[in-house]
This record gives C-alpha cells, structure tokens and sequence, in this order.
C-alpha cells in the first residue's frame, strides 16, 4: 500500500495524451496522481474511443463530441454519473484515435487522513477503489471540468522512469451496458484497491 515512485519521476504533459485512449489507459497505470496534497498510484483505468465505441458518451452525446473538439488533449473531462457520483476523465486527442481515459481506482499514497474525512472511512484499501470513492477522496467535483489540469500546479501526474515490467492485465470494462466485451479496462491486478478484480466482471 505504501508503494512510492521511483527517485526521478517523469512529468506527464500534453504529447502523453496525443495517443490512443488504450495506449494512454494501459501506460497510466503505475502512475502517480496528485491534487491539492492527496494523491496515490494509478491502479485501475478505462479507455473510451470517441468513434465507434457505443460506451463512449460521444457515442450519444452532442456536447461530449463538441468537448473533443474545442479542448486539447490532456484536458479533464468530469461529470456526474447518475446524479451521485463525479467521475473524472482526462481527454485523448491527436493520435490514431480521439476519446477519454475514465481514472477508475487509486493507491493511496499522501493525504489520507483527509481522504478518510472526506470519505467517512478508515480502511485505506476503500479509499479510492472505484471512481466515484477516488473523485470523493481527492475532492474533485464537476468544477475541474474542461481545465488544462496538466497546467494547473494542484495537480501532479507522473510516472517512474523506468516502469516495472510486469505491466498492466486488461479486461473487460465495468459499470456499462454497451460495448462490455472489449478489454479496455486496465488493472495492477495484485493492489487491493480495484473496484473490480479481474475475472469478476
């Protein structure tokens, strides 16, 4: 639980996310994520193509692809899921494919004991084991939407210099209804803090 970055971390910036939605989904685990003094390590992602993908809200949703349109790669991507939960979403643009990587669970790493106010929770493994606990736990809300996180000092995304080796396991994404067999979810399948082990899809 207390797994730390590597001595020299390498800032993510605009160029990470002018990729695929899968490549940048399966690199982002491993990651560390940081805002306003909380933060972990990336365990669980999901990646959303904005064309031919029936789960991808630009599937369906005029705003989602005029979103795509006037923001740059990088940009945050956050709405209410079910009128609860506040998902968060960086968007993917300039590569062979446009669309978003869904941040689905965390490690906690710095700033638990706010994470535990924030989540009315002690065990530091239900923190940020789903995307609704982890946007709780940081508080990130539907006011980060359409900001150039990467810009904003808050906010820390990294990744080791040298990435272990054994990558992340794919498997199917959850909490959809549509396009449930492709392999787009991204996991560390041994961290305690997925919202889903894989195999329980």
């Amino acid at each position: 639980m207390d797994r730390l970055m590597k001595e020299s971390p390498e800032l993510l910036d605009e160029d990470f996310f002018k990729r695929s939605p899968l490549d940048c989904a399966r690199e982002l685990i491993g990651c560390r994520l940081e805002w306003k003094g909380c933060g972990g390590v990336i365990v669980e992602t999901e990646a959303y193509a904005a064309k031919g993908d029936e789960a991808c809200h630009a599937h369906v949703r005029p705003s989602s692809r005029r979103f795509i349109s006037e923001h740059g790669a990088g940009t945050a991507y956050v709405y209410l899921n079910y009128g609860v939960h506040w998902l968060f979403n960086l968007l993917v643009k300039g590569g062979r494919s446009d669309g978003f990587v869904l941040i689905r669970a965390m490690e906690p790493v710095s700033g638990i004991q706010r994470m535990r106010r924030r989540r009315r929770r002690e065990a530091v493994a239900d923190l940020c084991s789903g995307p609704g606990k982890l946007t709780q736990a940081l508080g990130m809300d539907g006011s980060l939407h359409g900001l150039a996180l990467l810009d904003v000092p808050d906010f820390l995304l990294s990744r080791e210099s040298s990435p272990p080796e054994d990558g992340p396991t794919a498997c199917r994404r959850v909490g959809i209804s549509r396009a449930v067999e492709r392999k787009w979810r991204f996991v560390r399948s041994e961290s305690p803090c997925l919202s889903v082990r894989p195999g329980a899809e």
